[in-house]
């Protein structure tokens, strides 16, 4: 009988590679922060001017109030405001938002927009019969409502502050005992505002509501132009520090709401307008 074979086991000695230790993932974590550093730096370069200083400045005022940032608020959107140079880019978006309206020939003559020292001021002028207001109402009619709301989903969209304005001609209004001027236009100002707040701004945008009477008067060579009757929404450069009343403007004659037709420039006159007749009874 045959002798059974041996079993021969072969064992393998397995050795592992020197342990590297974690240097790797240092330098790993070194190159994934450069290339973020650079894509940041790519960004900024594409950014706006206004974005620019923002961040300079928080980097130089992390509490945000410093000069370059605006005001004291937190959370950098609410931070920055409309350049000189953006108040031209947004005249001209609500012109062309304006133009879309159905009945754009028939307010086009009574829209106005300048820009100011304070911002840009959009002006809507009533005629003789009334063109935003019924005749010697507070009460906003439809072509006031359609355009206060368009200006208000575009507005709305922004973080800087709005003054809105009511003004009167120089016709002692006929109504209720001591009611005047100053209360139809302060009241029609406050009508504008509760309008825009409900379709579209929002509700801390709106920074000062002013009534002036017939004290600031569009027309002064006319003081009874019915052009002298309008509600004026302006949109402030500045989120805080707003001037109290209103200050010389830049003028820019936006009549017919043709951007090719208006050009800024720098302390021209207010614009003056066609005078029309008065009817017999007040409709400011």
């Amino acid at each position: 009988m045959d002798k059974a074979r041996p079993i021969i086991i072969v064992k393998k000695k397995i050795t592992h590679a020197a342990h590297h230790g974690g240097a790797w993932k240092v330098a790993y974590a070194d190159f994934v922060t450069a290339m973020m550093a650079l894509f940041i730096v790519l960004w900024l370069m594409n950014t706006s001017k206004q974005i620019q200083e923002a961040i300079g400045g928080y980097f130089k005022d992390p509490s945000g109030t410093s000069k370059m940032v605006g005001t004291d608020q937190n959370g950098s959107g609410e931070n920055f405001s409309l350049s000189k140079k953006d108040m031209e880019k947004l005249k001209e978006q609500l012109q062309k938002s304006i133009r879309s309206m159905p009945d754009f020939d028939k307010l086009k003559d009574h829209i106005e927009i300048t820009i100011t020292a304070e911002g840009l001021r959009i002006e809507l002028l009533e005629s003789a019969t009334g063109t935003f207001f019924n005749s010697g109402s507070t009460e906003l009619n439809k072509d006031g409502k359609d355009l206060l709301a368009l200006l208000a989903a575009e507005l709305g969209k922004l973080p800087n502050k709005l003054s809105i304005e009511g003004h009167t001609d120089s016709k002692p209004y006929v109504g209720k005992g001591s009611y005047g001027n100053w209360e139809l236009s302060t009241d029609r100002a406050n009508s504008a505002r509760r309008w825009m707040q409900k379709t579209g701004i929002q509700e801390n945008q709106v920074a000062q509501v002013r009534g002036f009477a017939d004290q600031m008067l569009r027309n002064p060579a006319n003081p009874l132009d019915p052009s002298n009757r309008r509600i004026s929404v302006i949109v402030h450069y500045l989120v805080k520090n707003l001037p109290l009343s209103a200050s010389s403007e830049t003028k820019v004659d936006s009549k017919n709401i043709d951007p090719k037709q208006i050009t800024p420039e720098e302390n021209a006159a207010s614009p003056s307008a066609k005078p029309s007749d008065e009817s017999k009874n007040k409709t400011p």
